[in-house]
C-alpha cells in the first residue's frame, strides 16, 4: 500500500512540473532564511561557552546614578579587582582586560600594534591554550609578551618563537620584551579577543575612575548574588576620602553601585555598556531575523496550500474515481498530506543546499563566520526535523482536507466548485501580501533612515579631510616638524593637530558638577574643520595665555551650565588640579559623535604642550593623489620608525553606519524574497480562476471581448486583495 502511495505521489509530482517546482521553489527559500537564522542564533547562544570555568565567572559591572541619569557601565578600575579579592574569601581570583596600542620593531620593520594588557591570572581563569610557554608563568615577568599563532607568523614567520625578542616604544625609546607563549587565536564566539597579550602594570587607586574591565572567578560554592550584594561594602570602604574629595571639589552626586554580571550572558546583554567586549551584540537583531525569517517561510506555505488549491480542479476526477471505488477520506488526507511531505522533503533537501552557497553571501551580510557544518549538531538536526514536519503538516492540512473531502459525483462531471466566495482562500492571499507589504515599507524607511544618517549635515566640513596617526606618546616637537614640513606643500590647504578622539570628565560649575567631552588641539583644528563660531573668539596665537588659561566650549555646554551670555566664564575641571579655565568663545552644535547619539556638551582645550597623537590635515580637492604622496614621505622623514596610518574623515563617519548599511541589505533581500513568492501565490491564484472560468472566458471571446478586457476582468479581484492586504500592513508598518 505505502509503495502505491508512492508511485501515485511521484505520477502527481512528474505530471505536474510545474506546480512542483513552484511549490519547492517557496518552500526551499522559506526553510534556507530558517536555516541561515537558526545558525545565526546558535553562533550567538554559544559565545564565551568554551571557558571550563564558564558557569563561576563574572564582569565586575558598576551603576552610576543621579537625579537626572542613570548609566550602568560594563567597566571598572583598576584598583576594584585586588580590593574585592582581598575582603571577600568567596572570590578565588580576578583578571584585569585593558586594551592598549604600542609601536612595535622587529628588526627594522616598524608595526603599529593593539595589544591588551591583562593580570598573571589570565591563562587560570579563563580557556585560552598555550601551544608554546607554560601558562602559569608566561605573564609573571614584567617584560614578557604572549603572541598568538597568527601575530607570531606576522613577526617572525614561524609560530616557532618563544624566547625571541620585540622591542615597545615606551616613551620615545624602544624596550625589550621576550615572546614567553604562543597562543591559539581566540575563537571566534569569544567576547575577549587579543593578538598580544602584555602583563597589567596599572598601579592606580583611583575608584571612580572607569577604564577596562574586571573579571571575577568565584569558588565552586559560590552564590554570585551574594557575593554581587557585597561588592558596595568594599567600594565604600575604600573610596570613601576619594567621594568625599569629589564631592567637595566638584559637588559629585552620583551614587555609584558595583555588581556582578555573569561572563556568559555578556555577548547578548545590552543592559550594561559593552566598552571592552568585541563583537558585543543586541537581542533585537536576533528577533528581527527569527521574525524575517518565519515572515518568509509563512508567506512559502501560504503559497503552498494556495497552489495546491488551484492545482485540485486538475485532480478532481482522481478524487472522485477513488471515493467511487472505496476510497476514505482519511485515506485521501494521508495521501495528500504524504504528498505535501515529500514535496516539503525535496525543499528541505534544496534548502541545504542553497544555504550552503549562501553562507558566505549571509557571513558577509551578518559580520559573522557561521560554519555550514553547524548544521550537523545532533541538536540543531532535531530542530530542522521538526522544522520539516510542521512545515510539511501546515502548508498540506488545509488543502488535504478540502481536497478529500469533494463530492465524488460531482468530481466526476467537473461539477465541483469551493464553497462559498472561497474567503479562506483570498484571506490567506491577503495576509501574504500584507507580511510582503510590511517588508517592503520596512524596507523603504530602513533606507530613508540610511540615507538620513549619511547625508546629514554634521555642523562641519568633513570633506577632504585626511587624519594621520602621528603614535600615542609620541614626542609633540616631532609633531611640530611635521606640521611644518606639511605646511610646505602646495597641494596642502591647513594642518592641524586633536588628541583623537576626546575624553569624558567632570567639572564644577557655578557650585553644581557637569559631565562633558573635552578634546585637547592647537590652535587650528576649530578652522581645520569649519566648525561655526558662535560667539566670542577661537584660539589664536596672538593670545599666548590661550594653551593655560582658555576654553571654547559649544552650545550645548553653555545651556546645560545655565549661561546666557557664556563669554569670561569659569569652569573648574576634575582632572587638572583644580585650575580655572576662562570661555573665550562658543561654538555651534556639531555632531562630533554617530548621529545616533544625543550632541553632548563639549569643550576645547588649545594645548600644544600635550602629545597630540592625530592630525588633521585640509588638502586640495582635484590634488589628492600629489597630496597624499607628499604626507606620505613627510611622515616617513619625521616618523622613520613608526608606522604610517590614515584614514579619510568622511570614510570613518560613513563607517559608523556599517551595521546599518548590512541592515538595509538584509531588509532588502528579505522583501524581495518575500514579493517574488508572494507572486508565485498570485500566479497560482490566477490560475485557479482561469480554471474556474474557462467557459465563462471563452463565451465571452466569442462574443467579441478583447485580450485586455479578459485580463483586466480577471486582475480586477486580485487587485483588490492587494490593495486591502497594503491597507491592513501600512499602518502596522508605520506605527512599528
Amino acid at each position: 500500500m505505502l509503495q502505491h502511495y508512492f508511485k501515485i505521489m511521484y505520477r502527481n509530482l512528474w505530471k505536474s512540473k510545474l506546480y512542483s517546482t513552484i511549490n519547492i521553489a517557496g518552500l526551499a527559500l522559506g526553510l534556507t532564511c530558517c536555516m541561515l537564522i537558526v545558525l545565526y542564533n546558535k553562533d550567538d547562544a554559544s559565545f564565551d561557552q568554551f571557558h571550563q570555568n564558564k558557569n563561576q565567572l563574572f564582569r565586575v559591572v558598576a551603576t552610576l546614578s543621579n537625579s537626572k541619569e542613570t548609566r550602568k557601565l560594563g567597566i571598572s578600575n583598576a584598583p576594584s579587582g585586588p580590593a574585592f579579592k582581598a575582603a571577600l574569601p568567596e572570590i578565588k581570583s580576578f583578571v584585569r582586560v585593558q586594551g592598549d596600542f604600542f609601536v612595535v620593531r622587529n628588526g627594522n620593520q616598524v608595526y603599529g600594534q593593539d595589544v591588551v594588557n591583562v593580570d598573571t591570572s589570565f591563562f587560570s581563569v579563563f580557556s585560552f591554550p598555550l601551544i608554546a610557554g607554560n601558562p602559569t608563568t608566561a605573564l609573571k615577568d614584567p617584560n614578557a609578551v604572549v603572541l598568538t599563532e597568527e601575530t607570531a607568523l606576522k613577526y617572525f614567520g614561524t609560530t616557532d618563537a618563544l624566547g625571541k625578542t620585540l622591542e615597545f616604544k615606551v616613551n620615545d625609546k624602544f624596550e625589550p620584551k621576550i615572546v614567553t607563549g604562543i597562543a591559539r587565536k581566540a575563537l571566534q564566539n569569544s567576547s575577549i579577543k587579543f593578538a598580544m597579550l602584555l602583563p597589567f602594570k596599572d598601579n592606580s587607586t583611583e575608584w571612580i575612575s572607569f577604564y577596562l574591565s574586571t573579571y571575577i572567578l568565584l569558588n565552586k560554592n559560590a552564590n554570585y548574588q551574594n557575593v554581587s550584594a557585597k561588592l558596595d561594602k568594599v567600594f565604600f570602604a575604600n573610596a570613601q576620602n576619594e567621594l568625599k574629595m569629589a564631592k567637595e571639589k566638584f559637588d559629585f552626586k552620583d551614587n555609584v553601585h558595583f555588581g556582578l554580571q555573569p561572563f556568559t550572558a555578556i555577548h547578548l546583554d545590552t543592559e550594561f555598556s559593552q566598552e571592552g567586549v568585541n563583537d558585543g551584540a543586541k537581542p533585537i537583531y536576533s528577533y528581527i531575523l527569527t521574525g524575517i525569517a518565519l515572515f518568509i517561510l509563512l508567506i512559502a506555505c501560504i503559497n503552498f496550500i494556495n497552489l495546491q488549491l488551484a492545482h485540485s480542479l486538475q485532480r478532481s476526477k482522481e478524487i472522485g474515481v477513488r471515493k467511487v471505488i472505496g476510497g476514505q477520506q482519511m485515506q485521501l488526507i494521508k495521501q495528500f498530506l504524504g504528498e505535501s511531505f515529500l514535496l516539503s522533503l525535496i525543499a528541505f533537501v534544496i534548502a541545504i543546499a542553497l544555504t550552503f552557497l549562501v553562507l558566505p553571501v549571509f557571513n558577509s551580510l551578518s559580520n559573522k563566520q557561521l560554519s555550514f557544518f553547524t548544521l550537523l549538531d545532533g541538536k540543531l538536526i532535531a530542530a530542522y526535523g521538526i522544522l520539516f514536519l510542521i512545515t510539511g503538516f501546515i502548508a498540506g492540512f488545509y488543502p488535504a482536507l478540502v481536497l478529500s473531502g469533494f463530492n465524488p459525483l460531482q468530481t466526476i462531471y467537473n461539477r465541483q466548485k469551493f464553497s462559498g466566495k472561497n474567503y479562506l482562500t483570498k484571506g490567506l492571499v491577503i495576509f501574504q501580501f500584507a507580511l510582503a507589504t510590511f517588508l517592503i515599507i520596512t524596507t523603504v524607511v530602513v533606507y530613508a533612515q540610511f540615507n538620513f544618517l549619511t547625508h546629514a549635515d554634521l555642523g562641519y566640513d568633513d570633506t577632504n579631510i585626511v587624519m594621520l596617526d602621528v603614535g600615542r606618546g609620541g614626542n609633540q616637537s616631532q609633531v611640530g616638524v611635521l606640521k611644518e614640513e606639511l605646511a610646505k606643500s602646495p597641494f596642502i590647504k591647513l594642518v592641524a593637530a586633536s588628541d583623537g578622539n576626546g575624553n569624558i570628565t567632570i567639572g564644577k560649575i557655578a557650585g553644581k558638577q557637569i559631565e562633558f567631552a573635552y578634546k585637547r588641539m592647537d590652535n587650528n583644528y576649530l578652522s581645520a574643520l569649519k566648525i561655526p563660531l558662535v560667539k566670542g573668539r577661537t584660539f589664536s596665537d596672538e593670545f599666548p595665555g590661550d594653551s593655560t588659561y582658555s576654553i571654547v566650549i559649544n552650545e550645548t555646554f553653555a545651556r546645560q551650565a545655565g549661561w546666557d551670555e557664556p563669554i569670561g566664564k569659569q569652569v573648574n575641571f576634575f582632572w587638572d588640579n583644580n585650575r580655572m579655565l576662562t570661555v573665550v568663545g562658543v561654538v555651534k552644535d556639531y555632531h562630533f559623535e554617530p548621529l545616533k547619539a544625543k550632541i553632548a556638551p563639549l569643550l576645547f582645550v588649545a594645548d600644544p604642550h600635550f602629545s597630540l597623537g592625530q592630525m588633521v590635515i585640509k588638502i586640495t580637492p582635484d590634488k589628492v593623489p600629489e597630496a597624499m604622496q607628499f604626507i606620505a614621505a613627510a611622515y616617513k622623514k619625521v616618523y622613520p620608525l613608526q608606522p604610517y596610518k590614515y584614514d579619510f574623515m568622511d570614510a570613518i563617519n560613513q563607517a559608523n553606519y556599517q551595521a546599518e548599511a548590512k541592515w538595509k541589505q538584509i531588509i532588502t533581500c528579505a522583501a524581495f524574497l518575500s514579493i517574488f513568492i508572494c507572486c508565485i501565490g498570485l500566479f497560482g491564484l490566477s490560475i485557479l480562476a482561469t480554471e474556474k472560468r474557462t467557459k465563462e472566458i471563452g463565451i465571452r471571446k466569442v462574443l467579441g471581448a478583447s485580450v485586455q478586457s479578459v485580463v483586466t476582468l480577471l486582475s480586477a479581484n486580485f487587485v483588490k486583495l492587494v490593495l486591502i492586504a497594503f491597507t491592513i500592513a501600512a499602518p502596522i508598518a508605520w506605527y512599528a
